[in-house]
């Protein structure tokens, strides 16, 4: 059997903390999870950087929605990798999309190149894709490090037929990580199906705030014992 990594998509800092408490090998820093993520506040990334050790990658992504974004977006998204370089992160994770749902690969590859010499993994993004048989070979082409996907189902358990035949096309040119609803009890599932890497955020809901200015809000938090229970049953042969 593989040995199995676990990244925890972390956002906050708590969650970041409890990803190192128990023992995640990376998380994947963002915010605003309830529309898929967006780029981390400069002051939460700092502040992992400067009070944890944990390897950090970092969302670059301006805002919610599409995948495809307007020329001021765009260089946005260049400066905050510049500052994620600058504050140490141990990789990137972004992607862009032309309005057609295809990769646009030369933005795709201009954020990789600013990127260098960190890892990047295009995110979910790829699940929008139109065609993802021609998307894995330009994305290879590239030269991209690491596909984050849920087989463009939900949940990566639905889609894991899909994501089961990206990675026999990737073999060993990039890691194929699925990501989307996968905790302790169907994460034995992609050790079997022999993935080096795994992505979960192993949340939990912390507080139910009622305000009759927000309405109703709901936080959660990756949870230690969640994180631990994964990696325990990953680690079993």
């Amino acid at each position: 059997m593989n040995k199995m990594q676990l990244e925890i998509c972390a956002n906050s800092f708590q969650s970041a903390m409890n990803a190192q408490k128990a023992g995640a090998h990376r998380i994947e820093l963002c915010s605003e999870l309830s529309i898929g993520g967006i780029t981390p506040s400069y002051e939460l990334l700092k502040k992992v950087m400067k009070d944890l050790h944990i390897p950090v990658h970092v969302l670059i992504r301006p805002r919610g929605g599409n995948f495809n974004y307007s020329k001021e977006e765009f260089e946005m998204m260049k400066e905050n990798i510049l500052i994620c370089k600058e504050l140490g992160c141990k990789g990137i994770v972004s992607g862009v999309l032309h309005t057609d749902n295809r990769i646009d690969i030369n933005r795709t590859q201009e954020l990789m190149t600013l990127s260098k010499p960190l890892s990047f993994t295009f995110h979910r993004a790829f699940d929008e894709v139109a065609e993802p048989m021609i998307a894995i070979y330009e994305l290879m082409s590239m030269g991209v490090d690491r596909l984050l996907t849920s087989g463009q189902k939900n949940t990566a358990l639905e889609g894991i037929d899909l994501i089961v035949e990206l990675q026999e096309i990737a073999k060993n040119e990039l890691i194929v990580m699925p990501g989307s609803g996968i905790n302790d009890l169907n994460c034995k599932t992609f050790k079997r199906a022999g993935f080096k890497e795994i992505h979960a955020s192993a949340s939990k809901k912390i507080t139910k705030r009622i305000s009759s200015y927000y309405g109703d809000t709901i936080e959660t938090v990756s949870d230690f014992e969640m994180i631990q229970k994964i990696l325990d049953n990953i680690q079993i042969p």
